[in-house]
């Protein structure tokens, strides 16, 4: 009962309203944010266009209303196919596949290398410093070359996708799980010593379960990273799928036609975000239950 009162307490401090709603309200103010500021811009721009020089044109070529961009998104390019929006999601379902195999290999390729470096000290002074650099080359860079050896070792075109994707998640993963698997304290590691546990013991039953929190941060971080990784891998692809491609082709019709690049990067932007949510509410899940205690 007094810990029940402790929480309700708590949550009586906090005006009683739920963490999940207030960040949902955050961000839903944050979007009419932008919006108003778009349209303000345009507004503006147009009222000082040719006596004060502007960083981008107000005009609907280059930053067509907001309106026009939703619009676009129920607009079909004939009778007989779908809507935008339809052939969009559907591009995004193959992105998607790309994204996933390259978030679960480079969480998988991370959370390794983060358990090595903690359990040697030796490991981590070895290879850190490459871990690194490897985050120093561009990844328009790297994405064609992988590309071009995953065709000649005979792999399907996605899983070299896959791998450029998991090439922006691993080091997020890494860094931020290696924190968490050194954030015990010190006492409660003595105490496992003086149990006699062994090294697997305690970085099961304590380093891993204090790493969580900051292992949900760094995938929060890596699942954003995964779809960029996955849309830069399709450009110099040779697929016919994906949103990556999508961008691309409407790229090239911008200046007849922006609507649809920002209707692409509006779709490509919720996918990541529904990415996000996804693991936040498995953190909810996992953690919530350390909060409430807390």
């Amino acid at each position: 009962m007094a810990a029940m009162a402790e929480v309700v307490g708590r949550r009586a401090r906090a005006g009683g309203v739920p963490p999940a709603f207030r960040s949902t309200v955050w961000f839903l103010a944050v979007v009419v944010s932008l919006v108003l500021a778009w349209e303000l811009y345009k507004v503006v721009g147009k009222a000082l266009e040719g006596t004060v020089p502007l960083p981008i044109r107000p005009d609907d070529t280059s930053m067509p209303h907001v309106w026009d961009i939703l619009g676009e998104l129920f607009t079909r390019r004939s009778p007989s196919e779908p809507i935008l929006l339809v052939v969009l999601l559907r591009e995004s379902m193959f992105t998607l596949r790309e994204a996933l195999l390259g978030f679960a290999f480079g969480t998988a390729v991370g959370f390794g290398l983060a358990v090595a470096f903690s359990q040697s000290r030796l490991l981590e002074r070895s290879f850190m410093p490459y871990v690194v650099a490897s985050q120093t080359v561009p990844l328009v860079a790297i994405a064609p070359i992988v590309v071009i050896w995953g065709a000649k070792i005979g792999w399907p075109v996605w899983v070299s996708v896959a791998i450029i994707s998991a090439y922006l998640v691993f080091f997020p993963v890494t860094i931020n799980t290696l924190r968490g698997l050194r954030s015990p304290d010190p006492t409660v590691l003595e105490l496992m010593r003086s149990y006699a546990a062994g090294r697997g013991q305690t970085l099961w039953k304590v380093q891993v379960p204090a790493a969580m929190p900051f292992v949900f941060s760094a995938l929060k971080i890596s699942a954003t990273a995964s779809v960029v990784g996955a849309l830069v891998g399709e450009l110099p692809s040779s697929l016919n799928r994906g949103l990556g491609r999508a961008l691309l082709t409407f790229m090239y019709t911008f200046v007849t036609g922006p609507e649809k690049l920002f209707a692409a990067i509006l779709v490509a932007s919720s996918l990541s975000l529904g990415l996000v949510a996804v693991i936040a509410l498995v953190e909810h899940r996992v953690l919530g239950h350390r909060r409430l205690a807390g």
